[in-house]
Parts: C-alpha cells; sequence; structure tokens
C-alpha cells in the first residue's frame, strides 16, 4: 500500500486544486467556504431549543405585557435580535422583515461556499491530469530502458497513476461531498427557522387577540387603593 501514497502527488492534486479555486473564486469566497465547512462539525440550528426559549418569551408577555417584559437572549443572533425588535415595538409585523434580511446573508454564505467547493471538485481531476502529465514528462524516453532508468520510468508511471487517482478521489469523495452537505444543512436550517418564526408570530398574534378583546389587561400596572382607616 506503501506506492499509492504519494507526497509529490498529494501536492500537485490537493495544493494545486486550492490554488487554482482560488485565483478562480477569490480569497473572500475560500474563506467563507472554509468557515462553513468547519460549521458542519458544530451542533446544527436546534429547533426544539429555540421554541422551549421562544415559549418563554411568549409566556413572559403574556403575564406581563409588551411594556413590562424584556427580551430574552439565548445565544442564537437571528433570535435574540427578533426578541429585540417584539419588545421594542410591541408587534410581530416586523419580524419577517428583519428574518429576510438573516436569510438573505446565510444564504449568500451558502451559495458562495458550495459555489467555491464545486469550483474545486472541478478543478480537481483536471489537476489530477496535470500531475500525470508532469510525471510522464519527467520520465526519461528514448533507447533501451534498462537499470536506474527502468527503475525511474517504473516510477514515473507510478505517480502518474496515483496523482489522475487522488484526483478523482479529491473531486467525488471530499470536495462534491462537502458541497452537497453544505447545501442539505442551509435548507435545513432555513425550514426550521420558519418553522420557529411561524410559532413565535401565532403565540404573539393569541396575546393580541386577547388584548384587544380585554382591552387595559396586562400592559398597565394594577393600580393598589388604600384601605380605610377604622373610625
Amino acid at each position: 500500500m506503501q506506492h499509492w501514497f504519494d507526497p509529490i502527488a498529494i501536492g500537485i492534486v490537493f495544493l494545486g486544486t486550492l490554488a487554482a479555486t482560488v485565483l478562480r473564486c477569490g480569497l473572500v469566497d475560500a474563506r467563507l467556504a472554509l468557515a462553513t465547512v468547519r460549521s458542519l462539525v458544530r451542533p446544527a440550528f436546534d429547533p426544539v431549543q429555540a421554541r422551549a426559549e421562544v415559549a418563554k418569551q411568549i409566556t413572559e408577555i403574556a403575564s406581563d405585557g409588551f411594556l413590562r417584559a424584556e427580551p430574552r437572549h439565548f445565544g442564537d443572533q437571528e433570535f435574540d435580535r427578533l426578541a429585540d425588535i417584539l419588545i421594542s415595538q410591541r408587534s410581530a409585523a416586523s419580524l419577517h422583515d428583519e428574518h429576510s434580511k438573516y436569510r438573505s446573508r446565510r444564504a449568500d454564505i451558502a451559495s458562495r461556499a458550495v459555489r467555491f467547493l464545486d469550483c474545486a471538485a472541478e478543478l480537481a481531476p483536471v489537476m489530477g491530469l496535470a500531475g500525470t502529465l508532469i510525471a510522464l514528462g519527467s520520465s526519461r524516453g528514448g533507447g533501451a530502458v534498462t537499470g536506474a532508468a527502468a527503475g525511474g520510468l517504473v516510477e514515473s508511471i507510478a505517480m502518474a497513476v496515483v496523482t489522475t487517482l487522488y484526483g478523482l478521489l479529491a473531486a467525488n469523495f471530499l470536495f462534491a461531498p462537502l458541497s452537497n452537505a453544505v447545501q442539505r444543512r442551509a435548507r435545513a436550517e432555513e425550514r426550521d427557522r420558519d418553522a420557529v418564526l411561524d410559532w413565535l408570530e401565532n403565540g404573539v398574534r393569541g396575546i393580541d387577540g386577547k388584548a384587544a378583546a380585554h382591552p387595559g389587561e396586562g400592559d398597565a400596572s394594577p393600580v393598589k387603593t388604600p384601605k380605610a382607616k377604622a373610625a
């Protein structure tokens, strides 16, 4: 198995693929792709936990009213911002607009990361072919092949085969699967976030409906009337 491990072939295929992809897509897309790939090993957005935290916010608004309720933050940048908007504006009308901004930002990052990884998957076999040509071009031809020359030719052919294999493996077992994983994670996260946001809006509308049916309740502090002194 040792002849299948060739550091030179690895450098040509993997480093060459990354260099060519950066030249084609740019450093910004490379950084976004790296950050997105790293995020795949971290826990995904948890809709159950988010809904539990949002439920606490809805319960607090229902019991204390918008005036006395405080925004609840639980570490998610988007829903922390939505909580601030909900309490400050005392309505769910602007939540979808703010959610659309975060959603567009996430979609842009995911699309740029996917484009970078797809480009790498496209270029990896090309770099494998380049490594093959380099290996064959470095072998000495002409005359009888004997002794050391025969050994060099065998090594060149072996490197040519290995670089081709590395290119195919990098494209189909690394870059393309990573691209698909990023797309799946992005679709699942947006679906879950939409569901939690809809649940939040329905809860707030329910509170608004109760407030409209019983005006003056919830947002005003109860006034204590002094007891009459005994005669």
